[in-house]
């Protein structure tokens, strides 16, 4: 029986035969593959940054320095890697569920549906001769006049009618017989097409999907008390984040807000196994790049989008917990929602951060070393760069309304935050904040009322700080800066 597609003018699709897909390292099975490729990509990623913390190669590219990360912080590197495992153990199990809905992958049906595509392009310049002719052009005529000379364009003007082109086939009674074929563009086209287009439509679905997931769950972590204090305020003990605290989290927080965001992705795109090995790795990757604390000028994922260990260290901060929710490829709900960070430039803060944490380390009679641990030199002396404007943080400002409002929740946030050292960390910025005042006094600015530490624990004194500094009345709790 001749095949359907050609009688109706259209090249006949070709048969297949399907055998499983070899896997990608032989013998073990794709499916294993996607559940140890991201694992393995987290440690070795983050064993990677852990090698240039301990080490203080880079120190210009730190976001913030040692002695930061071991005053700021309120849970133990023991605890960070523990809670780590447990969710990557969630994680695989998942995983080996969700493998078991997932067809076998295979191959032999490419030629197939390359052929498909070609086929939905044939079909689709039957539009041609309708489109032009909305303008006033005859496309019969056009095609008539180039035959001779363009042949193949001639026949894209006359709806795809390629009546040269053929070729011979062998039917199943044993007969040879004359069929259309594509033309060498149509071929090409459905390639692009489908090993191409296609995968980036699935993977730009999947990445959609998984930001979309993240930032909406993300931001009710923030705005329901209840959802914080159970559950994302455990992410939060990590003010001064490093790459293998990426996935710390409250275990549920990690199975609903990752494993089950990347899963419904995978689902939602229609990735193949193999594609979902990619794809997990690859947002792992990112996930880790994010919390790394390192602005790497030559870092390609830190270019690729917004969304870079700059942007969403200042979620981690107090006075930024409010802002930058978006996680972990793409900002676009940041700015279509309005939860970017509006304070300007950043700068400052993380130089008042550094200092602040010094002269913690200072006044406790202890340094800190380079590795983050305790060092008999009280002394060290700062990292080089800390002047740099690092990348991420210019930002347009937005309306004082606006970045107001984004302050003072951040820092009420912060504030509600006691079993993580909310408050202790304000207090010891508002001091450091003040002593930097102490310090502009011989410049013709008017004064403003100087907080002190107990000042922090007053919201209606906190509003007022906030407003005054947005207003150039004041330094403000973390000297927010006046955008006047």
């Amino acid at each position: 029986m001749p095949n359907s597609t050609t009688m109706v003018g259209l090249p006949p699709l070709p048969s297949y035969t399907l055998s499983p897909l070899p896997p990608l390292i032989a013998p073990i099975p794709d499916k294993f593959l996607t559940l140890i490729f991201p694992i393995v990509a987290y440690w070795a990623l983050s064993l990677f940054f852990h090698f240039l913390d301990v080490n203080d190669y880079l120190p210009q590219y730190r976001l913030h320095t040692p002695v930061e990360l071991l005053k700021r912080n309120h849970v133990s590197k023991t605890d960070v890697i523990r809670d780590v495992l447990i969710q990557q153990v969630i994680q695989t199990v998942i995983g080996v569920l969700l493998g078991m809905t997932e067809p076998e992958d295979v191959i032999g049906k490419e030629h197939y549906d390359v052929s498909v595509w070609a086929t939905r392009i044939r079909i689709a310049q039957r539009l041609i001769p309708g489109i032009l002719s909305l303008v006033g052009l005859n496309a019969a005529g056009m095609a008539k006049n180039i035959a001779n000379s363009y042949p193949v364009l001639s026949g894209f003007l006359a709806g795809g009618k390629y009546p040269w082109l053929t070729h011979a086939v062998s039917l199943s009674s044993g007969e040879v017989t004359v069929v259309p074929a594509f033309a060498a563009w149509e071929i090409i086209a459905a390639k692009a097409t489908y090993w191409v287009l296609v995968p980036a439509f699935q993977f730009s679905l999947a990445v959609f999907f998984m930001d979309t997931w993240q930032y909406f769950l993300h931001r009710a972590m923030h705005s329901n008390l209840w959802l914080y204090r159970t559950f994302h305020s455990r992410h939060h003990r990590l003010y001064v984040p490093y790459a293998f605290g990426a996935l710390y989290n409250h275990p549920f927080e990690g199975f609903l807000l990752d494993t089950m965001g990347a899963s419904i992705a995978f689902k939602f795109a229609g990735l193949t196994t193999r594609q979902g090995m990619w794809f997990f790795t690859g947002s792992t990757i990112k996930t880790v790049d994010d919390h790394c604390g390192y602005a790497l000028p030559w870092d390609p994922l830190q270019h690729l989008t917004g969304n870079n260990a700059a942007y969403h260290d200042i979620h981690h901060q107090s006075w930024g917990i409010k802002a930058n929710f978006s996680q972990p490829f793409f900002t676009f709900w940041d700015r279509i929602l309005g939860t970017t960070w509006t304070g300007g430039d950043a700068s400052a803060k993380y130089e008042r951060s550094r200092k602040s944490a010094q002269n913690v380390a200072v006044e406790g009679g202890a340094g800190t070393s380079i590795a983050g641990e305790p060092s008999d030199n009280p002394n060290q002396p700062r990292h080089a760069g800390t002047k740099t404007l690092l990348p991420g943080f210019q930002e347009n400002l937005k309306p004082l309304t606006s970045a107001s409002r984004q302050a003072t929740e951040s820092l009420e946030q912060a504030l509600q935050d006691i079993e993580n050292g909310g408050p202790r960390i304000l207090a010891e910025e508002t001091e450091e904040e003040k002593e930097t005042r102490i310090g502009l006094r011989r410049s013709p600015r008017k004064k403003g009322g100087n907080p002190t530490p107990s000042d922090v624990g007053s919201l209606k004194g906190l509003r007022e700080r906030v407003n005054g500094s947005l207003h150039g009345r004041s330094g403000g709790v973390l000297g927010l800066e006046s955008s006047r």
